[in-house]
C-alpha cells in the first residue's frame, strides 16, 4: 500500500512544491491523520509525542486557510511552551510561508519587544508564540486576538507541565469571534483534557502515541563508572557519536562538565536556565548544524531542544523518576528514528537505577567500564548479560 503525498491530503500545490524543494514528499502518521481535518476547518485534538511531525501537521493547514491581517491583529496564533520551540516552528515553516505570501513572526520573552512591536505593527498574518509575552503584548494594546480565527496549541502537556494553562485560557478568552484550534499534545489527561473540553468544538481525536514505544525503540545501556573517571567515559561515548544530548540535574553540574569535557578536547555546549537567552539559541544552532558534537543540559531547559538525529542521550546524573528517563531518553527516537540511551551510574546510585530499572522494565545488569574501555565505542552492539 503507498502512502499518500501531501496533494492527496488536500494541501495546495504551491506547498506541495515547496516541501518536495526540501525533499519531504511522504507524510508522517500524524500530518497523515489531522492535516485534511485541519484543511477542512475541524477542531483538531492531536496526541503524538515530541518529534512525530507536529509541526508541519498544523503549519500547512494553517498556512493554506489564513487571511491576511490587519496591523497588530495577527490571524493566527500558534502557543508554544518554550522561545526555543518557537523560533524553531517559526524557522520551518518560514520557507513555506513565503510561497504563499504569508507573514510570520516568533515572539518571546527574552528578546526586544520593541522589535516584535514593530513587526506587529507591519503586520504579521500567523504569530508564533509564548504565551506570557503574548499577554504582555496585548495588555500594552500592541497585539490583539480580536481577528483570530486559527489557533494552535502545541506540546499542551509540557504547557501544563511549566504552569502555562492559565495563560493559555487568558489568551483564549480575549478571542472575539470563532475559531479553529488544532491541539497537539503527548497526554491529554488532567489539566489538557480540561482545556480540550472548555475550549474545543466537537473536536476530532486522532491518537499516534505509544506509551512503550520510547523504551522499545530505544537501545538502553547502564554503566557502572568511577568518579575520577566519569567525565572520560562519557567523552568517550560521545567521540564516537555524531550528536550527543548529555543530562545533569543542575545548571552548576551542567557549567563544570562543559569545563571538563572541554578539557578532554570534546566540542561541548550547555543549556540551561541560567545562561542568556542569546547563549542558549547560539548553542542550540551550533548543536543542530553540527558545529559542535555535544550539548549539556538540564531536565527543564531540555524542553526546548528539538533536534532530529541524537544519536546518544547520556543521562550523566541519574534522572529523578521514571518519567523523566522516559522524556530524556525520548530525544533520541524522534520522527521514527532508533537511538541509545546511556545511564552513568556511581557506585552510591545504584540502588537508586535498579528501582529505576524495575519502573520501566528494563532490568538489564550494570556493566562496569573504565574510559579506555574499547566497548564504549559500540555500546549499541554490546550484551550486558555477557559483559557483566
Amino acid at each position: 500500500m503507498t502512502e499518500p503525498s501531501f496533494q492527496a491530503l488536500g494541501v495546495s500545490e504551491p506547498l506541495c512544491e515547496a516541501l518536495a524543494k526540501r525533499g519531504i514528499t511522504s507524510p508522517f502518521p500524524i500530518q497523515q491523520l489531522t492535516i485534511p481535518d485541519g484543511l477542512a476547518g475541524r477542531d483538531v485534538c492531536g496526541q503524538a509525542k515530541t518529534g512525530s511531525g507536529k509541526t508541519l501537521a498544523f503549519g500547512l493547514p494553517v498556512l493554506d486557510r489564513i487571511h491576511k491581517a490587519q496591523p497588530r491583529r495577527p490571524s493566527a496564533i500558534a502557543l508554544v511552551p518554550t522561545r526555543e520551540l518557537a523560533l524553531q516552528v517559526h524557522d520551518e515553516l518560514l520557507p513555506l510561508a513565503a510561497t504563499k505570501g504569508v507573514t510570520l513572526g516568533a515572539i518571546y520573552g527574552g528578546a526586544s519587544m520593541e522589535r516584535q512591536i514593530k513587526g506587529l505593527r507591519n503586520g504579521v498574518d500567523f504569530v508564533i508564540a509564548t504565551p506570557g509575552r503574548v499577554i504582555d503584548l496585548m495588555q500594552h494594546d500592541e497585539l490583539s486576538a480580536a481577528d483570530v480565527d486559527l489557533v494552535v496549541i502545541d506540546e499542551a502537556d509540557r504547557m501544563a507541565d511549566m504552569g502555562f494553562l492559565p495563560q493559555v485560557e487568558w489568551i483564549l478568552r480575549h478571542i472575539e469571534g470563532e475559531y479553529q484550534t488544532l491541539l497537539f499534545s503527548a497526554t491529554l489527561d488532567g489539566v489538557v483534557g480540561s482545556l480540550v473540553r472548555r475550549y474545543q468544538h466537537d473536536p476530532v481525536f486522532h491518537n499516534v502515541a505509544s506509551k512503550t514505544v520510547t523504551v522499545d525503540e530505544m537501545t538502553h545501556r547502564f554503566i557502572k563508572v568511577h568518579e575520577l573517571d566519569k567525565v572520560r567515559v562519557a567523552a568517550a561515548i560521545a567521540n564516537a557519536s555524531k550528536r550527543t544530548l548529555v543530562f545533569c540535574r543542575t545548571k552548576r553540574g551542567c557549567d563544570k562538565l562543559v569545563l571538563q569535557m572541554k578539557a578532554e578536547n570534546v566540542e561541548v555546549a550547555a543549556v540551561h536556565g541560567d545562561l542568556r537567552q542569546r547563549d542558549r539559541e547560539r548553542a542550540l544552532k551550533r548543536f543542530s548544524d553540527g558545529e559542535i558534537s555535544v550539548l549539556v543540559a538540564t531536565d527543564v531547559a531540555a524542553r526546548g531542544i528539538h533536534v532530529d538525529e541524537i544519536d546518544v542521550v547520556i543521562h550523566y546524573d541519574p534522572p529523578e523518576d521514571h518519567k523523566t528517563y522516559l522524556h530524556r531518553s525520548g530525544r533520541t527516537a524522534r520522527a521514527g528514528e532508533t537511538g541509545l540511551a546511556v545511564s552513568l551510574v556511581l557506585y552510591n546510585q545504584e540502588l537508586e537505577v535498579r528501582r529505576l530499572q524495575k519502573r520501566l522494565k528494563l532490568e538489564q545488569p550494570l556493566v562496569e567500564m573504565f574510559s579506555n574501555d574499547p566497548r564504549l565505542a559500540d555500546l549499541v552492539n554490546l550484551d550486558p548479560g555477557e559483559a557483566a
